[in-house]
């Protein structure tokens, strides 16, 4: 699906017009064109990406092919940046889609192949107001798609806060909890990886050292940058504490462990005498003294208690009990 619109001295003029009229339009110096290709068919995209903005084929071949990681290009009459957007749901967790932007002196591109909050956000706002060029379209969509890594971190945080409820309780399903440490662990790590470099290119724009970004607009392009490093580090202190939840959980199974080896130790020690005793006396020589006395039974058994009981005294001060 195509959505285009055009805008005059900040206004909106006219939006979804035909491929043809659209080439017109981008010809025409005095306007500024915003075409977002949603959902495309590889005939919508050739007839925008080749047809009308006759971009590089380097560029549009990158467009085209899932990336997955954020990336900046610049190109003699335009940037082409690698985004991505994330949104939460409740049958995927955590999944990011690729928003790629051309951005240009006069007109703003962006390609995506699912919906996107972000990008329906920004439709809906510039329907309603003004805009003042590409820059300022194309930091719309960027803070729009920052702004929703948030209701993402929260997640993260409640489950976390969660599984270390869980680490800490005697009552956890120890296979469970790892399989869910071992996702969550997953979500903070693919989130890291997604926001580094596209903090990186946030940056690149924040310098000021494109020249499709006006001064005027530097100051709110370091907001994001800032807004995404406040993430970053969000996102690695959460990963910390997932490790030491983690640590935590390894010490605790480990010592369970210990402590059932100590019991059955403990079960063992108890048990020596008897075994000691009756192995002993078990011994078929006619030579033994003790089996021809008449109170040798009860001498063994008496052997037999005498010395359990000191055991489980023994391993009692001990605290193996």
């Amino acid at each position: 699906m195509i959505h285009s619109f055009i805008f005059s001295e900040g206004k909106l003029v006219s939006r979804d017009l035909e491929i043809e009229a659209l080439r017109l339009v981008h010809g025409d110096k005095g306007l500024v064109l915003w075409v977002d290709l949603d959902q495309p068919t590889d005939e919508e995209s050739k007839a925008i990406l080749e047809g009308v903005f006759a971009f590089h084929p380097l560029a549009i071949e990158d467009c085209l092919t899932p990336s997955p990681l954020p990336k900046i290009e610049d190109y003699d009459d335009y940037l082409f940046m690698v985004t991505h957007a994330v949104d939460f749901s409740r049958t995927d967790k955590f999944a990011t889609t690729e928003l790629d932007l051309f951005l240009g002196k006069e007109f703003l591109v962006t390609f995506h192949r699912s919906p996107l909050r972000s990008v329906t956000t920004a439709l809906e706002r510039v329907a309603k107001s003004t805009a003042r060029g590409p820059d300022r379209l194309a930091h719309t969509l960027l803070d729009h798609l920052v702004d929703n890594y948030q209701p993402v971190m929260d997640e993260l945080r409640g489950e976390l806060e969660e599984l270390e409820e869980n680490v800490l309780s005697q009552a956890s399903a120890q296979k469970k909890l790892v399989n869910e440490l071992l996702a969550v662990r997953g979500d903070f790590s693919r989130l890291r990886h997604i926001v580094r470099p596209q903090r990186d290119v946030i940056d690149r724009l924040a310098r000021g050292d494109s020249k499709f970004i006006r001064p005027v607009l530097l100051p709110y392009y370091r907001d994001l940058r800032d807004n995404l490093a406040r993430l970053e580090d969000t996102a690695m202190n959460y990963h910390e504490r997932l490790m030491m939840a983690f640590d935590i959980y390894l010490n605790k199974a480990a010592f369970e462990a210990n402590e059932g080896i100590k019991f059955l130790t403990a079960l063992t020690a108890v048990t020596l005498p008897a075994v000691l005793v009756g192995g002993w006396y078990g011994m078929n020589f006619d030579s033994m003294p003790e089996l021809k006395s008449p109170h040798g039974y009860l001498y063994a058994c008496a052997l037999t208690l005498v010395s359990t009981l000191l055991m489980i005294v023994y391993l009692k001060k001990k605290k193996w009990f």
